[in-house]
């Protein structure tokens, strides 16, 4: 006979409701193929902690790495006005539009004011999902804006770049920045406040080509891709095998391009002595 009697029918739970669900708690690093918790990556500021491969992180996340809280955006408001009426695939408006949707933002860079380790700072961080981060006339204006406002207040100005180069659907208005930008910085110079440009992958085109490289300090992140023009357009214009490691941010280091390569985790405080020493001397 039996020892136990059910008093109701036993349910039985569907099998997809019994299966541990991990999608979206992993990732595979892009360098080493390993698998990474993703709290573990985010914890270390989206670099892999078995290899140090540097993983893409968005603008917002990088003023956050560096201020030392809350911060102030300006020209929010700015956006572009399609002078050319560009179509390629989709029409410049519909796909500014798209953008704007999908990130959040007005254009590809965030204009910020706050303090790093207690020192008022202006950054601009490019965000290179906003149409590959490219250069336009709103980027130009509050970069440009951003500089004027380091120089009235005499607080030192950091870009943080991460680019495919000009926007293409501007044309000319595009590559005027490179100019426009320039002309600013050296206005900067003129009187005394330090620039700071931190290059990240991918660092190309009219960015690298004007303001990127203008730092008084000019410093990368380990692995970013720098240059203006890519390797395979390189290696078919002198028909020679390019070295390896080409346009990669160490590469850059031992020929003199850069001042310094910093890891993420290391930025802050690589930055806030760089600044220490300018004060220092000013």
């Amino acid at each position: 006979m039996s020892w136990w009697k059910r008093d109701k029918p036993s349910v039985q739970t569907p099998a997809a409701d019994r299966t541990v669900r991990t999608e979206g708690l992993w990732v595979k690093c892009d360098e080493c193929r390993q698998i990474i918790f993703k709290n573990d990556l985010e914890k270390n500021h989206q670099v892999c902690p078995k290899c140090g491969f540097h993983f893409k992180i968005e603008a917002r996340a990088r003023l956050e790495l560096l201020f030392d809280g809350p911060f102030e955006e300006f020209d929010k408001e700015l956006r572009s006005t399609d002078p050319l009426e560009f179509v390629d695939s989709k029409p410049y408006k519909a796909r500014l539009k798209q953008m704007q949707s999908s990130s959040g933002l007005s254009d590809a860079v965030i204009s910020a004011h706050g303090k790093l380790d207690g020192r008022d700072v202006n950054i601009c961080a490019l965000e290179l999902r906003f149409i590959g981060g490219s250069m336009g006339s709103v980027m130009g204006e509050k970069i440009t804006r951003a500089i004027e406002r380091s120089i009235a207040h005499r607080e030192p100005f950091i870009i943080i770049s991460a680019s495919g180069g000009a926007r293409m659907q501007e044309g000319a208005a595009s590559l005027m920045q490179m100019a426009k930008i320039s002309a600013a910085l050296m206005r900067l110079d003129e009187v005394h406040v330090p620039f700071i440009s931190l290059l990240t992958d991918p660092t190309t085109g009219g960015v690298t080509a004007s303001f990127a490289m203008l730092g008084d300090i000019n410093i990368a992140e380990p692995g970013a891709l720098i240059g203006f023009a890519g390797p395979r357009v390189i290696e078919q214009t002198i028909r020679q095998k390019l070295p390896d490691g080409f346009q990669t941010s160490e590469f850059l280091l031992k020929h003199g391009f850069l001042d310094a390569v910093v890891p993420r985790g290391e930025l802050k405080a690589f930055l806030s002595r760089s600044l220490d020493f300018f004060v220092d001397r000013a």
